[in-house]
């Protein structure tokens, strides 16, 4: 039952929801981005001595976890409600994360990152379906960006911070204590404001149940109701269109929160500071696409209907990152390559919350787990992507920068291509709103 006796002005809970959902965002960014960060730094190499090969199957471990975990983690949002869920997970993977900070050997610390990547599968998925029913069609992808861009913050200020965490603060082990302390606070202030329903929360008037759209009451999806939404996601071309720009989008985006730090140091001599604040440049253009993708996606919607208002975005920016990645390696200096990353940071998030919004239009009661569906087969690109780098520099042959970024830039131009088929239109179950 709701405390907050009816008003005629609307309150105005959606936004708390989707504000502390932008902090869960925030930190599991922090916790994943880190990484690339603490296996360059002195401190780490001085305690794990680790070869390339090995720092990026450490790297490749988190993302291949995540993906495995994407659908059911997804489903058990559906079934057991957002706010227990996403709880859990946020409790978990902020343990992993201290414990990361306890390794004491290559095998210990692979298997702290795959926990901390199962544990983090099922928040994005979580907070798709939280913004399906916390807000209505006009507005979701506004919305999808806000969280989306939460998650960028953290990826932006992780460079920046970890390594000042590392250098100041005692080491690479302190810095990853003082993140896993952060998420389990913010574990319990999302348990305190968040509801999985907007008729369940005491502080909903009946004001902004209408203006959300006096969603119903809707049943948890069984196990039986997952395995037939399975059915239909594997027969679902749209689906299937989404899921290769997943892996095709990742291949190329992962490069910038696995690689590039090291790249940095490496080709360009620059040091672990400076690398930081350049990382945290490229990423903080993220910050504004995520902003600018929810209004492109939203506008584009309105004017051109739901099938064309959702590709349009898409389409359009991963041309534009195709481009950026083919003119990395001609550049002269190091901020002209920061400019061309920055490029594909922006447009890689420009068109973020027109996916999101997209799983919201399709996935109704299964949202959450057509999120993870499609966010398996992301982070299967993203961990065949931190593995995939350090392979083609070596057969690159001569300089092998130039095989690395022609790659990533096609992975890019195919992310926009594989696309065009999706329809919006056209639900995963039937009858759903």
């Amino acid at each position: 039952m709701r405390a907050m006796p009816d008003s005629p002005r609307p309150t105005n809970i959606r936004s708390r929801i989707i504000g502390v959902t932008m902090l869960v965002a925030f930190i599991m960014y922090l916790d994943r981005v880190c990484m690339a960060e603490i296996v360059k730094s002195a401190s780490f190499a001085g305690d794990l001595a680790l070869g390339e090969k090995e720092t990026g199957r450490i790297l490749s471990a988190f993302f291949f976890a995540y993906a495995l975990l994407q659908v059911p983690a997804g489903w058990a949002s559906d079934r057991f409600g957002a706010r227990s869920t996403l709880t859990i997970y946020i409790v978990l993977w902020s343990l992993f994360t201290i414990a990361t900070g306890l390794a004491v050997g290559f095998a210990t610390l692979l298997a702290a990152r795959l926990l901390c990547g199962m544990a983090e599968a099922g928040a994005y998925p979580t907070a798709m379906a939280m913004v399906r029913k916390w807000i209505p069609l006009a507005g979701r992808a506004r919305a999808s960006g806000m969280v989306a861009l939460g998650g960028r913050i953290g990826g932006t200020l992780a460079p920046f911070l970890t390594i000042w965490m590392v250098v100041h603060m005692g080491g690479w082990r302190t810095s990853l204590w003082i993140d896993g302390t952060a998420g389990l606070l913010i574990a319990f202030l999302f348990w305190k404001i968040v509801r999985s329903d907007p008729q369940s929360h005491p502080g909903v008037n009946a004001a902004e149940l209408a203006l959300i759209g006096r969603p119903k009451i809707e049943p948890p999806l069984t196990g039986r109701e997952l395995g037939h939404a399975l059915k239909n996601f594997s027969k679902s071309a749209s689906l299937w269109c989404n899921s290769a720009y997943q892996v095709f989008v990742n291949i190329g985006w992962s490069f910038l929160i696995t690689w590039l730090p090291t790249y940095l140091k490496n080709e360009h001599h620059v040091g672990e500071i400076e690398g930081g604040r350049m990382v945290t440049c490229v990423l903080a253009l993220g910050m504004a696409g995520q902003f600018a993708g929810g209004w492109y996606c939203d506008w584009a919607t309105r004017r051109l209907g739901l099938r064309a208002g959702r590709v349009l975005p898409v389409a359009s920016a991963m041309l534009v990152a195709a481009i950026a990645y083919a003119c990395a390696p001609f550049t002269g200096s190091v901020w002209l390559f920061i400019a061309c990353c920055a490029a594909v940071s922006f447009c890689t998030d420009l068109a973020n919350p027109a996916m999101w919004a997209f799983m919201g239009d399709v996935g109704g009661r299964a949202t959450a787990a057509a999120g993870g569906w499609g966010n398996m087969w992301g982070n299967l690109g993203a961990s065949a992507g931190a593995l995939l780098f350090p392979w083609l520099k070596a057969h690159g042959g001569g300089d092998g920068k130039y095989f690395v970024f022609f790659t990533l830039a096609t992975a890019m131009l195919l992310a926009g291509l594989v696309v065009l088929p999706m329809n919006a239109t056209k639900k995963l179950l039937p009858n759903e709103r």
